[in-house]
This record gives structure tokens, C-alpha cells and sequence, in this order.
């Protein structure tokens, strides 16, 4: 039985590197997949874009609104091995639960690359729907400044760390907001300025 998979990671974790080289991995040896991203993160358009400007045209861009099975319906195939999705964190939770319904009804493996939390430490709605209902779970790691494995991100506007904002404010889109993977300590002493 395929399974739905949540792969997370900070910015900077290669999130969206693995998804393209995992989807070229299925095309290799002769199989479809087929590749989503929310509407919402405009970054690359409807493209995925990776950090270090490798490029994947995406099949399937989502809105807030759309019900994943609907969109999807022409697009299965006998041939469809895979289902990708980056930046799942964006997705409603209903859209999480069509995605665990893909994978039981019609037994194609979906792989979701995410965010777990927000620049405050919180999650986004779609992330916590697959940290409780994903039966793969799997941490992409990168590294903080001071060596250790960063989990958190900071947001910096004007180069300043902040707290409050928007919590959708994609980086690249304006020149101001710059986002920087940390780990715990970092994260406690430069953003939330607590000495330690």
C-alpha cells in the first residue's frame, strides 16, 4: 500500500533538490510522476527553484480553495508511480487529507517536502497535518552558523531578525527579507534575544 511522506527541513536543507532528483530518479527508469506546489509560493512562478538556481516546471500549481482530487483527475495515468509536492506547509488540512486519501484509494505513493515551523516557531496548518497524519516521516538537515543542526529560521527584514509579520512572505520576492536556518541556541539568542 503506498504511503503519504512528510520530508522537512529549514530553508536552505535542499528540500527542493531532493524532490527533483527523487521525481528524476522515477523518470529514469521509465515511470510518470507528477509535480505540485501551492499557488501561493510565487518564488520560480510555476517552476520549483532551488537555492542554487536548479529549475523543474511544476504540473500542478494548487489554490487555497482547490480540492487536489479535482485537479489531479485527468492527469492519472496507468504509469503514475509518484505523486511530489513542494512546500506542502502552504496546503490546508483537507488538502492533506486528499493527499492520505490518493494514497489509499489509489495506491500512488505521495512525497510532501515542507517547513515544519514559521520564522515564530509555530506551525504552518498544512505541516502539522502531516507530522500527525504521515506515515513516513523524514528530516532534511542543514547547518546552522555555529556548526550544529539547525530545526528553526529566522526571518530578517533590513537585515534585523523579527517576530511579528505576515507569516507567508516569500524570500526573493522582495530584496528586504532574507531567511537563515538556526539551531535552538542561536535561534533563543539572536531572535528572541534571550541571554543564555
Amino acid at each position: 500500500m503506498a504511503k503519504l511522506h512528510f520530508k522537512y527541513g529549514t530553508m536552505n536543507s535542499g528540500k527542493s533538490i531532493d524532490l527533483m532528483r527523487t521525481a528524476h530518479n522515477f523518470e529514469e527508469v521509465g515511470y510518470d510522476v507528477l509535480i505540485m506546489k501551492p499557488s501561493i509560493d510565487t518564488k520560480g512562478s510555476n517552476k520549483l527553484k532551488s537555492r542554487i538556481n536548479i529549475e523543474r516546471k511544476v504540473d500542478v500549481l494548487i489554490d487555497k480553495e482547490d480540492c487536489i482530487l479535482k485537479l489531479i483527475r485527468d492527469k492519472i495515468t496507468e504509469n503514475l508511480s509518484c505523486i511530489f509536492v513542494d512546500e506542502a506547509q502552504f496546503l490546508s488540512s483537507k488538502q492533506i487529507d486528499e493527499l492520505f486519501f490518493i494514497t489509499k484509494e489509489l495506491d500512488i505513493p505521495v512525497i510532501c517536502y515542507g517547513l515544519r515551523n514559521n520564522f515564530k516557531m509555530e506551525g504552518f496548518e498544512g505541516s502539522n497535518r502531516l507530522l500527525l497524519i504521515a506515515e513516513e516521516l523524514e528530516e532534511l538537515p542543514t547547518l546552522c552558523k555555529c556548526k550544529e543542526i539547525a530545526r528553526f529560521v529566522g526571518r530578517k527584514v533590513n537585515g534585523e531578525y523579527v517576530l511579528s509579520g505576515e507569516n507567508v512572505l516569500i524570500d526573493g520576492e522582495q530584496s528586504n527579507v532574507e531567511y537563515v536556518p538556526m539551531c535552538g541556541k542561536c535561534y533563543l539568542k539572536k531572535v528572541k534575544k534571550i541571554n543564555l
